[in-house]
């Protein structure tokens, strides 16, 4: 398919950086898809955290990305780009996004693109990319999370928790998390955490220091959870850092680093190159497909928004009463 050049779509954009009343609808030239691009006809997008962090101007684009927000999408290819193998327009596809979801029609690198698990809605193949990609990479890939070890995962009614709690008990880890309120604990239970901790409530690392240690916490806390999680750790333990909504700083006594040869590691997906996205792609393909395909894992939903009601579904994943994840509808 040729591609349109004079077109205008419908976007959201971040007109200054601020609380979700920022977001307002713009329109927007229609993409373009280069070398080894697609462009796909978005039907829902995923709202994840670092959509409101990019709003809040507290996260910047990586260069060339742009600069709407939204990091995930599920629609239909509409145009592919030279050197694109293995696509063709009008293909079902999920993707992992550098930006731009927010929008009727986004670009995207082709090996970030992923088939539209067999029987799953779009609106439910929007929550994946972003959420699989990145429990994926740093609970197994970075953590190297084995079957029998114990995983913490703090935020687990999130739509990270909810996934990495999933994806660790299908794999056979026993699945420790910690959530806020007993509903969002029941949430976790039935999704294969054999412990779940109110931390509003309990101490975590009590709890879990009498199970054995944790073999791997995945934490987007940050702050003061830092030393807390390395005391949560089991010997040879690895700590996964993937956000910091508590603070990026923290005084860490470093001698159980050594004595206890902890691991303390972590990342951030969307500054990764494009071939390091395309190798986790491939992974997924080969090792969690199958899973969403059968239905032995699948994505929590939350909320269903407009596009137009984009500030709306921001307010809501920041109030922090969701379980799961929030989708916009775009079509």
């Amino acid at each position: 398919m040729a591609q349109d050049r004079t077109r205008i779509v419908k976007a959201v954009e971040i007109t200054k950086p601020g609380g979700p009343d920022v977001l307002q609808v713009t329109d927007r030239p229609m993409p373009q898809a280069g070398v080894g691009q697609v462009v796909i006809k978005v039907a829902f997008a995923g709202v994840n955290r670092p959509d409101a962090l990019q709003r809040a101007g507290a996260y910047d684009p990586p260069a060339g990305a742009s600069d709407l927000p939204g990091l995930e999408c599920a629609g239909h290819v509409h145009a592919v780009g030279p050197g694109v193998s293995g696509l063709s327009v009008g293909d079902q596809v999920c993707a992992l996004l550098p930006g731009g979801g927010y929008a009727e029609y986004v670009m995207t690198p082709a090996a970030h693109c992923l088939p539209v698990p067999d029987g799953m809605s779009l609106q439910k193949a929007a929550c994946l990319p972003e959420t699989y990609f990145t429990v994926w990479s740093n609970v197994f890939m970075r953590g190297g999370l084995q079957a029998g070890e114990r995983l913490l995962v703090h935020g687990g009614s999130s739509g990270i928790g909810t996934t990495a709690i999933q994806l660790a008990h299908v794999f056979g880890a026993r699945v420790f998390t910690t959530a806020s309120t007993d509903d969002k604990l029941a949430v976790c239970r039935d999704l294969g955490a054999e412990l779940a901790i109110n931390y509003k409530r309990d101490d975590f690392v009590k709890a879990v220091k009498q199970q054995g240690g944790a073999d791997v916490i995945l934490d987007m806390v940050g702050g003061s959870y830092i030393q807390r999680n390395i005391n949560a750790l089991a010997d040879d333990g690895r700590l996964v850092q993937i956000a910091f909504l508590g603070g990026m700083k923290a005084e860490v006594n470093f001698i159980q680093m050594m004595t206890r040869r902890l691991t303390l590691t972590g990342s951030t997906l969307r500054p990764q190159s494009d071939l390091a996205k395309a190798r986790i792609a491939d992974q997924l393909r080969a090792h969690v497909w199958p899973l969403l395909a059968t239905g032995r894992v699948a994505p929590v939903m939350d909320q269903e928004f407009a596009l137009e009601d984009a500030s709306a579904a921001h307010a809501r994943m920041e109030a922090g009463d969701h379980i799961g994840k929030i989708v916009l509808k775009v079509v």
